[in-house]
């Protein structure tokens, strides 16, 4: 593909509604192909991850529409999805492996899931371990897909504790405890992570017990359809709202951002640094919090994000160390070694990206360290996405506040969650 090259801008002007929010998307999707009764979803985040969940809703037996950011299911009922004819492609999107599992072990009969190459390189035995402690026959490959699963129709309940923060891990189980005969099945995260599963179990009606740090879920019957209206995605608003805090004259409004506080640690982060980022018309929709944005330039510090904080911003960390390399003394990431399991490698990722523009930066076995010059970095040349999205968006504001821009490799790659993104961007940037 052509490499895309980013200009740098005098600012960020204008509005902007980001996509909706990618996590609770899929999510939908998966809980409307069980509901009893059709689900519709309003502003679903149409991407190719999002997608890849559509076909394989569809593949499974529930029938799924999807026009534009809408899309209908008409579920086929708990215990009613169907082994397709061959394996579950979840082509790039973790999510789907990660989360279809949990429902899968409530079916009968014989699902394998398979992933592209970089899905393939992902850490599977995280979910498989606590399914076959519910009785369930799961194998991975090594340790990775294809996933082989062998329904049986019902599993027992445990109680779980994450040896890793991860929101997949721990919705996989909760789906699982749908199924589970005998009692409820609780997961123990010392950890927060986002909580969109919860959320959205209890409002197909579900029994929930939505504690901090001991969610669990009680076996059902069936769930209600879904009346959702997905609220924009803050990963997405993400390189916007740090592009506009380091661009002097940027005015930047970004509309109905979801801001479920386990999602906006960047936020929290990005305050303690000195940035301006004001929420205003809060409201809760579809059980989720969410807001509008506005984001003026601010002059930042550095800061320390210590473990406890990197599963609320573990998307945003490579803006966050973009962000740290243009505030004032050093920063540092700690306790962030899940980035190394993403996409690609997002540490060594990170340091790829913004090195070749004259940002200090240097990697940890768990995070990295960057030295903050409060001006614009040089620019230019070429970096590599990597095969990541997350990068690519990385590369592209980098590209905005550098002095002679950048250009991207593989910046194709955006539409895994983020089709429109360059285009957005295009739309508010002042050159």
């Amino acid at each position: 593909m052509t490499p895309v090259e980013v200009a740098p801008a005098v600012s960020l002007r204008g509005g902007l509604a980001v996509p909706g929010d990618k996590s609770i998307s899929h999510r939908a999707l998966l809980l409307g192909a069980v509901a009893d009764g059709e689900s519709s979803v309003t502003g679903l985040g149409v991407s190719e991850d999002t997608l890849a969940t559509a076909n394989a809703v569809r593949a499974l037996g529930a029938d799924v529409t999807v026009d534009g950011d809408a899309a209908r299911v008409r579920g086929v009922g708990l215990r009613g999805l169907s082994p397709p004819d061959g394996p579950l492609d979840c082509r790039n999107a973790g999510t789907l492996m990660r989360l279809l599992p949990g429902l899968l072990v409530g079916q009968e009969g014989r699902f394998e899931l398979v992933g592209d190459e970089s899905l393939s390189r992902r850490p599977l035995e995280r979910v498989a371990e606590p399914l076959r402690l519910m009785g369930a026959s799961v194998e991975t490959t090594d340790g990775h897909a294809p996933l082989v699963l062998d329904g049986q129709g019902a599993v027992k309940p445990i109680r779980y504790e994450l040896p890793v923060a991860s929101a997949q891990v721990k919705s996989c189980v909760l789906l699982a405890g749908l199924y589970a005969s005998g009692g409820r099945t609780e997961v123990i995260e010392l950890v927060p992570t986002r909580d969109h599963t919860e959320r959205m179990l209890e409002g197909a009606g579900a029994r929930m017990r939505r504690k901090a740090g001991a969610p669990a879920v009680w076996p059902a019957e069936h769930l209600r359809p879904l009346e959702l209206r997905v609220p924009g995605d803050f990963s997405s608003a993400a390189p916007f709202i740090v592009a506009a805090t380091l661009l002097p004259g940027s005015e930047l409004r970004l509309q109905d951002v979801g801001v479920n506080p386990t999602r906006t640690g960047l936020l929290s982060v990005l305050e303690r640094m000195g940035a301006r980022v004001a929420l205003f018309n809060r409201r809760t929709e579809g059980g989720e919090p969410v807001a509008d944005l506005e984001v003026t330039p601010a002059d930042l510090v550095a800061t320390t994000v210590d473990a406890v904080e990197v599963p609320s911003l573990v998307d945003e960390l490579p803006l966050f160390a973009l962000a740290a390399a243009l505030a004032r003394g050093d920063s540092l990431v700690r306790g962030a070694q899940e980035l190394r399991v993403k996409e690609s490698d997002r540490i060594e990722a990170v340091k790829n990206v913004l090195r070749p523009l004259g940002i200090r930066i240097e990697t940890t076995h768990d995070g990295f360290r960057v030295r903050g010059v409060p001006s614009r970095p040089k620019g230019g040349g070429v970096v590599d996405a990597a095969g990541d999205h997350r990068i690519a968006m990385l590369a592209a504001v980098a590209g905005l506040v550098s002095r002679e821009g950048v250009r991207i490799e593989g910046a194709e790659t955006v539409a895994v969650s983020f089709p429109d993104f360059f285009a957005m961007l295009d739309s508010i940037a002042v050159r």
